[in-house]
């Protein structure tokens, strides 16, 4: 498949890149970390981003959602990652939604049409300690009565303190199982964690947490697979926000470049920084391929699709790395000043580079596929 996106594809970049360049520019992230916002989000936008279909984007039609796919949820996450834009797009209308289409009980699938109408928050509470580490969850579930008792704790939540619900990994006797819990059930501790992006996550404590039958998400055992699925496709838009987030720091950088003058001349004209410029924008056309060619592998449902995710998680971080420091360097020392927006995108990268596992992650899961 060509590694470019359709036309209606495309009309959907451009319609979400206007949308946020209105409504949710660089200055709207500075307005809720100034101002210190007690959510870090605003539910205003997250219902106008529901309104524009953004929100429900993986969302089948019949849950009220737009009934597209994973490019398409690409598009929109490369979007946030070149505004900044503080959003539970990736918790909610990725992560969740994902789970929820995959295992979720009619009951339970009733949250779909409110994530896709931003009238919803919901977080997927998995990792534990300081990486990202599926496979050693610890948090408990032992049964009790008709119900389930989860002990454990969570720690880089997404959007866990303003989130209406919480699905919970944790493991069982028959296996890893996932489990839709209210916030407020007794037992929940949600703790708010400023990240040093500006964005918000939490840490949730869960102490005798006592919950019924029908909290779990499928089956008793089986939350493996629905939570791959999310994680593959959560990777994957992570990706696209860093190649957002990457690209943009270049083309801010381009912008200096062409203006800033120094001994009699633009920088732009010093043949080191245009050797590092084009360097730059072929890693950037590298990482947006092998971000692209991951939605579009999990779009196919090839048995691929996770390790393509992981390949363009991986690359994409580095790249985005690569990007704000060079940003930064060209910029010189007012690049590390908050009057320029370029130390911002260096944030938001190092953050996004932990979320759902970093490059030294993704490559070590990588070897040990092939068996090394």
């Amino acid at each position: 498949m060509p590694l470019i996106l359709t036309e209606e594809q495309t009309m959907l970049q451009d319609a979400a890149d206007g949308f946020l360049s209105e409504h949710a520019p660089i200055a709207h992230l500075r307005k809720l970390r100034d101002s210190r916002d007690p959510d870090g989000v605003s539910r205003d936008l997250w219902r106008a981003f529901g309104e524009m279909g953004f929100a429900g984007v993986i969302i089948p039609e019949e849950d009220g959602g737009s009934g597209l796919g994973a490019v398409e949820a690409g598009v929109i996450a490369e979007s946030l990652g070149r505004t900044l834009t503080p959003s539970p797009f990736v918790g909610s209308s990725v992560l969740a939604a994902t789970v929820l289409k995959a295992a979720g009980s009619e009951t339970q699938k009733a949250w779909l049409g409110k994530i896709s109408a931003g009238e919803a928050i919901l977080s997927l509470a998995v990792d534990e300690g300081p990486k990202h580490a599926p496979a050693k969850i610890a948090t408990r579930a032992e049964r009790a009565g008709n119900g389930f008792k989860l002990n454990g704790a969570k720690g880089f939540v997404l959007d866990g303190h303003v989130a209406d619900a919480l699905i919970v990994a944790a493991q069982t006797d028959e296996g890893l199982t996932l489990f839709l819990i209210d916030p407020q059930t007794p037992g929940v501790a949600v703790e708010r964690t400023i990240m040093v992006d500006a964005h918000n996550a939490a840490r949730v404590t869960l102490t005798e947490v006592a919950v019924d039958a029908d909290a779990v998400i499928g089956a008793v055992g089986e939350g493996q697979g629905p939570l791959d699925a999310a994680l593959t496709l959560g990777r994957a838009c992570a990706a696209a926000s860093l190649v957002g987030a990457g690209d943009q720091a270049f083309k801010i950088t381009l912008e200096y470049l062409r203006t800033r003058k120094q001994f009699g001349k633009l920088i732009g004209e010093f043949q080191a920084l245009q050797h590092r410029a084009a360097h730059l924008f072929t890693e950037l056309e590298l990482a947006r391929a092998a971000t692209l060619a991951a939605l579009q592998a999990i779009d196919a449902g090839r048995p691929d699709a996770e390790q393509a995710a992981g390949v363009a998680k991986a690359k994409a971080g580095r790249v985005a790395e690569l990007a704000v420091q060079e940003a930064v360097q060209m910029h010189g020392g007012v690049g590390m000043t908050d009057e320029f927006d370029v130390g911002l995108f260096m944030k938001r990268v190092r953050v996004l580079n932990e979320l759902l596992g970093d490059a030294g992650f993704h490559a070590e899961r990588l070897a040990r596929a092939q068996g090394f």
